[in-house]
This record gives structure tokens, C-alpha cells and sequence, in this order.
């Protein structure tokens, strides 16, 4: 799949984290329109399969209006075993997730999708597996009213606080942040986007 390298690159993503995390290696995209879409899991669905879903489904809400662009979104996702754990909009949705988080091992998926101005589609799904300590009642205390938590998936951000509770990481710590950084630039190029 190759392109004009004079093409747009939308984000199709509200994510602070992700722009940031394609500012960290100079790509900056020329547009930023979330896509709104239903992202409340299926019945049955697992988290490595929900992350995918939901960036090709972000992906191509956006693609039609928009068809001389690349179009790269993205989902993350965290998961315990086959459950999905939410994303954090308030206090006692950050303790459940804690609470299950603590003392386990747990694995953060994100899905990554990429649509050229060709029509050509791309898409992936990172794993990174990680550990959290077992989290003692003030911990827990003092990161819930840090507010930390308030948007992220599975209740924290490892960037912030939470880093602290992470006894083991195997993989890629920008996909726990919000996007596996190698991989995107990989999709990125193999689609022909140049930057600038």
C-alpha cells in the first residue's frame, strides 16, 4: 500500500496521551476528530478482541468524510483474565478496578488501526503484560484522591503514580500509556505517510 506523501494524517482519537505519545517521535497529525462510537463491550467479548473492534469500528466511522487522509485510530484496553475492566469516570469505578488490579497480573491491549487514502486498511493488537503490587489501603487511599485514575482504562495511568505500583512490565510500556509507539511508526510508514 503506498500513497501520496503529501496526504493528512487524522487522529481519530480525544486522547492528550496519544498526541503526545506521536509528538514524542515528530508526528504530529494535521487533524484531531474523535470518533464517537458505541464502546461498550459485546456479550462475551474479551478484551484483546474489544480493543481491535473498537479502533477499526473509531477508524472507519471517520474514513468516509475524510477520504484523501490516513486515518489512525486507536483503543485501549485492560483486562484480568477474560474480563474487561472499565474505563475510570468515577471514584468507585477507579476502587473496583483497584481492587481487582491489586496483587495480580494483568495484561493492556491496545488495538490500532490505520486506513490510507487508497482504502487501504491496517490494524493490530499490542499486548503488554504487567504486575501490580499488592496495594495497602492507604495506597489505594491516597491514589484515588489523586484523580489519577479519571479517564483511563482499567482505573490507572502508569505515567503518573500508579507507576510506582507496578512490580514487572513485558512489553511495550508506550502501549500501556495508550499507543505502541514502534509499532504505530511501523504502520505509519508501510502505508506510505511521510511526516512534514
Amino acid at each position: 500500500m503506498s500513497t501520496s506523501s503529501t496526504s493528512q494524517l487524522i487522529l481519530a482519537s480525544a486522547s492528550p496521551r496519544r498526541r503526545e505519545l506521536l509528538a514524542d517521535i515528530g508526528i504530529v497529525p494535521d487533524n484531531i476528530i474523535p470518533a464517537d462510537i458505541d464502546e461498550d463491550p459485546l456479550e462475551d467479548e474479551i478484551p484483546k478482541s474489544h480493543a481491535l473492534r473498537l479502533a477499526i469500528g473509531k477508524a472507519q466511522a471517520i474514513a468516509p468524510q475524510h477520504k484523501a487522509a490516513f486515518i489512525l485510530s486507536a483503543d485501549t484496553v485492560v483486562g484480568v483474565g477474560r474480563r474487561i475492566l472499565p474505563k475510570a469516570e468515577d471514584v468507585d469505578t477507579a476502587k473496583y478496578c483497584l481492587e481487582r488490579l491489586s496483587g495480580r497480573a494483568h495484561r493492556v491491549f491496545t488495538g490500532v488501526c490505520l486506513i490510507a487514502p487508497d482504502g487501504g486498511e491496517i490494524s493490530r493488537v499490542v499486548e503488554t503484560r504487567l504486575k501490580v503490587k499488592r496495594l495497602s489501603h492507604i495506597e489505594m487511599k491516597m491514589y484515588l484522591e489523586s484523580k489519577e485514575w479519571d479517564g483511563k482504562a482499567g482505573g490507572y495511568g502508569i505515567q503518573g503514580l500508579a507507576g510506582a505500583f507496578i512490580s514487572h512490565i513485558s512489553g511495550s510500556y508506550s502501549n500501556v500509556v495508550g499507543l505502541p509507539i514502534f509499532e504505530t511508526k511501523n504502520m505509519l510508514v508501510g502505508a506510505g505517510y511521510r511526516n512534514g
